[in-house]
């Protein structure tokens, strides 16, 4: 089992930065694969980017690529999203996933889930 845990999430205006982090315990973090997914109200659930387990590749929805950069540690258990030039339509609640690279990028699929951390974007 790993536990996931979301932190960072809050209330700022277009043009912001906020860095998301993903507290990891448990079984070992870097044995999987690690994604951020967000979902607005009344819309599905969006991938938003995916790390390898090294961290040395990573992947990004087209609507947040060159603005939202995706990392971890290893060494803390910890990954991280940082979101630059925030916009209202990043309005969302925040979840990390662990599980299999392909699964999470694809499928938004992964093997364990944080809650969630609530992200508003106001104009």
């Amino acid at each position: 089992q790993v536990q996931l845990v979301e932190s960072g999430g809050g209330l700022v205006q277009a043009g912001d930065s906020l860095r998301l982090s993903c507290a990891a315990s448990g079984r070992t973090f870097s044995a999987y694969a690690m994604g951020w997914f967000r979902q607005a109200p009344g819309k599905e659930r969006e991938f938003v980017a995916a790390v390898s387990e090294s961290g040395s590749r990573t992947y990004y929805a087209d609507s947040v690529k060159g603005r939202f950069t995706i990392s971890r540690d290893n060494a803390k258990n910890t990954g991280y999203l940082q979101m630059n030039s925030l916009k209202p339509e990043d309005t969302a609640v925040y979840s990390c996933a662990a599980g299999n690279l392909i699964f999470l990028r694809m499928r938004l699929r992964g093997d364990y889930w944080g809650q969630g951390t609530q992200v508003t974007v106001s104009s």
